[in-house]
């Protein structure tokens, strides 16, 4: 008897499984030969949440003033990087400031095969950490994220990171952000 039961329950088990395999596709399946890679960011800045503070990238997405920052920081694969949970200080150049480098400098960086020079300089605009801007002091050196150092400037009430003036600074759920008004280039190695 007891061998019946079991055979039975494997039965209704194997009966229940082949049911949920070849049942009518859920909402969430994709179109045929769509990968779900495709239909679904990935990485930190996939996440949908429009309750919350916003982290750094999405601010700089939101800011008009910023879109070529965006662009590089998408073309260097630093979306995710900078999406996560930090903290992090970036000092973001406005369109402005990209439009001050020589002709055809940013359209020379956003070449594949400029990937490379172009992390160099976004890396130089990171801080790992939170520099507010009621603890810059004249003199200061910051170390960045690609190993090179920035240099604060207190003035006349007026704060500058290696020259570029700090114009804005808005805190963000993953650091802070400093809007300048130049780009910051790294020394030449």
């Amino acid at each position: 008897m007891k061998r019946h039961f079991l055979s039975f329950t494997a039965l209704l088990m194997g009966a229940v499984l082949w049911m949920a395999c070849n049942s009518a596709p859920s909402e969430t399946a994709t179109e045929p030969g769509a990968s779900a890679s495709a239909t679904a960011p990935s990485g930190q800045s996939g996440v949908q949440d429009n309750d919350s503070q916003k982290d750094v990238v999405k601010i700089a997405a939101g800011s008009a003033d910023h879109s070529t920052l965006v662009k590089a920081l998408q073309t260097a694969e630093y979306v995710d990087a900078l999406s996560n949970a930090g903290p992090f200080t970036v000092f973001a150049p406005t369109n402005a400031a990209f439009d001050k480098l020589p002709a055809g400098t940013v359209a020379d960086l956003l070449k594949p095969e400029k990937k490379d020079d172009l992390r160099n300089i976004l890396e130089y605009h990171v801080y790992i950490g939170v520099l507010r801007p009621e603890s810059f002091a004249d003199g200061q050196t910051y170390g960045q994220a690609n190993g090179n150092n920035i240099t604060i400037a207190v003035k006349d009430g007026k704060t500058t990171v290696n020259g570029a003036n700090i114009v804005a600074s808005i805190p963000a759920s993953n650091g802070i952000i400093h809007v300048i008004d130049a780009v910051l280039l790294p020394p030449a190695k």
